[in-house]
């Protein structure tokens, strides 16, 4: 019988452990290693309160990629926002970005309206046509105050 020292069985243990927690730290994180699955889309908007990182970005009710950043464009005077977009989703410069809700107060997510008759988008173009989040407090106090 060959037995292993209890030094090699811990190392061999603490190895796997942190293989382990490698992997489903990638996972779960839904971290892009080494992949070529999604082009890179960018959009800017007026406001996009309540939107965050890895939010999904959706066309016609499924999921076709995710935000990847939202930065502040200074200059400008807007939000920017870069998509992560599947590769097999075909869009045309003229598609609508929309900020939307899940639900009445719900998680933020980027809806896309495909467009039709403009060109193709190439990864790192930017889509125009944006609408912004709807200030739900904003709405409830225009109402309240009679401003509606």
């Amino acid at each position: 019988m060959f037995k292993l020292k209890k030094e090699t069985a811990v190392g061999l243990f603490v190895l796997v452990g942190l293989i382990a927690v490698g992997y489903m730290s990638v996972k779960l994180g839904k971290v892009q290693l080494f992949t070529d699955k999604y082009y890179s889309l960018h959009a800017n908007f007026s406001d996009v309160s309540g939107l965050k990182a890895n939010a999904p970005v959706q066309m016609f009710g499924v999921d076709i990629g995710f935000v990847k950043t939202i930065t502040l464009d200074q200059d400008k005077g807007v939000a920017r926002v870069s998509m992560m977009i599947e590769k097999q989703v075909a869009l045309t410069d003229d598609a609508i970005v929309s900020v939307k809700t899940n639900g009445l107060i719900g998680d933020k997510y980027i809806k896309i309206a495909p467009g039709g008759v403009g060109d193709p988008v190439k990864p790192d173009d930017t889509l125009f046509d944006t609408n912004p989040a709807i200030d739900l407090e904003d709405l409830i106090s225009k109402f309240a105050f009679g401003k509606v």
